[in-house]
């Protein structure tokens, strides 16, 4: 969906999705098992939405509205099915990052004028998501060696599935060896960006990238900026330069 939708449409076409396939999975399945699909559904239309809470609120629509209705008599222990769905999609260790930030198509466009790489370089997404920043790394390096990190079990398998051409693994990318790495590419929240740039810098070797999407890293000097979308990109080479 795209995001330029204005709130609150990308909630209420997922609640609508949600409530047509509970009546449907009702005429089939049991009750409980309706309920755990068509929260499944929203859980997964969640990326829709932009910014943290408004994907809560798209994930735990149906089954809030569901609960107040009193549609269905259903036991107390049933609606923790959408509360672990919501954890197994978003746990709680990567809530501190960012936990579905597509990266828009043509969002790097450009990328390559500024941070050159010879065929075959090893290029990391870490946290790799639904696979949208591998699709964009691939369209700028097409001859790179593209591998992706991502902590969500669900995440990781639906991007290993949507980018077979790239090495996608599920790892925490915090404690993931980046050495040997060409370029690592980020969209993070500001807060994380230093933990990052700390990483980057014990791990990556000199000359190496560091992209990050609309956030900087704090107190370091980029060695270029783009501006292909709607989003920043900030680019740094290894070793980073402090500001003044």
């Amino acid at each position: 969906m795209p995001r330029r939708w204005p709130w609150p449409l990308p909630a209420l076409l997922a609640w609508a999705l949600c409530w047509g396939a509970f009546a449907l999975l009702l005429r089939v399945l049991p009750p409980v098992a309706a309920l755990a699909l068509a929260s499944a559904l929203g859980v997964a239309a969640s990326g829709w939405a932009a910014g943290w809470w408004r994907r809560t609120l798209v994930a735990g629509g149906f089954p809030l509205s569901l609960a107040l209705s009193g549609v269905v008599a259903l036991p107390a222990w049933a609606w923790l099915l959408p509360l672990a769905l919501l954890m197994l999609l978003y746990p709680l260790n990567a809530w501190r990052d960012a936990p579905l930030f597509p990266t828009p198509r043509d969002a790097l466009a450009g990328l390559a004028a500024v941070a050159p790489l010879p065929p075959g370089a090893r290029v990391l997404d870490a946290g790799c998501g639904l696979g949208h920043g591998l699709q964009a790394l691939r369209a700028v390096y097409p001859q790179a060696r593209l591998a992706g990190i991502e902590w969500s079990v669900p995440l990781w398998a639906l991007c290993a599935l949507r980018c077979p051409w790239a090495q996608v693994r599920r790892a925490d990318m915090w404690k993931a060896d980046w050495r040997g790495q060409d370029l690592v590419y980020l969209f993070q929240r500001p807060e994380s960006m230093e933990r990052a740039a700390a990483k980057a810098q014990a791990e990556l070797a000199a000359g190496a990238w560091l992209v990050s999407l609309e956030f900087a890293v704090p107190g370091r000097v980029p060695d270029a900026q783009l501006l292909a979308g709607s989003r920043p990109v900030w680019v740094y080479r290894l070793p980073l330069r402090a500001e003044g």
